[in-house]
């Protein structure tokens, strides 16, 4: 497949003067990574590989695949999907920082390789800009975000997986969450509070159930990249 490795529209942080990197300037050295620098806390995704070996993760990463590895319909499959999250868990369980790591595994919300069904409502809005239940109305209820309008959701059901020697072995957990429950994880791990006024971290559902914390896991999984079956 032909296809540029970086997609500008798909890195969020790009978004925001605060932790924009608009000309991808590399950090100045491998120990930059994780710390304030030039990059902006934004790194190619080399620099994960190289970290990964020397056991120098940052607390908190975000990994982006390159286009033809990210799943999305029309520029990716998910076949080529799996090589990439494969090769990323595949790595963590053979590091030394493997013992203290949770990874996240979450998707687009505007189409995909996946079912579609519809979530709860969680956060109602009347604006022209609605028309989830009727012209102009999404739900029913107010705004749990302050009265923050245009922002209805929850939108159609998505994968959230968690990998961890601290998750809980083969368990489906009902809670309703979304994308910004990782953000809330972090947040309530490292006691950084919430972000503010209209931000959904502030209603997202924790994903603590997931975990057991008490009793960890030593097990690993090895898989093949190519075909998904366990080799090890």
């Amino acid at each position: 497949m032909s296809e540029a490795a970086y997609s500008a529209h798909h890195n969020p942080f790009e978004y925001y003067f605060s932790t924009a990197n608009i000309h991808h300037t590399p950090p100045k050295n491998l120990s930059e990574v994780g710390r304030d620098g030039q990059a902006n806390h934004q790194y190619d995704l080399s620099y994960f590989w190289k970290v990964v070996e020397n056991g120098n993760l940052p607390a908190v990463s975000y990994l982006k695949a390159n286009r033809a590895q990210d799943g999305h319909p029309g520029n990716s499959s998910p076949l080529d999907e799996q090589q990439f999250i494969v090769k990323v868990i595949n790595a963590l369980q053979a590091s030394s920082v493997w013992d203290s790591t949770a990874v996240i595994i979450t998707y687009d919300d505007s189409d995909g390789w996946y079912d579609h069904v519809i979530g709860p409502i969680v956060n109602q809005s009347v604006s022209v800009n609605d028309a989830l239940t009727g012209a102009g109305v999404c739900g029913t209820g107010a705004s749990s975000l302050g009265g923050i309008q245009a922002r209805c959701g929850y939108g159609p059901r998505l994968p959230f997986l968690v990998i961890s020697p601290f998750a809980k072995d083969n368990y489906v957990d009902s809670t309703v969450t979304d994308q910004s429950s990782v953000v809330r994880f972090i947040e309530d791990n490292w006691d950084l509070g919430r972000i503010g006024p209209g931000s959904f971290d502030q209603i997202a559902g924790p994903i603590t159930n997931m975990f057991d914390f008490k009793h960890p896991r030593t097990d690993r999984v090895i898989l093949d990249p190519n075909t998904g079956q366990v080799v090890n």
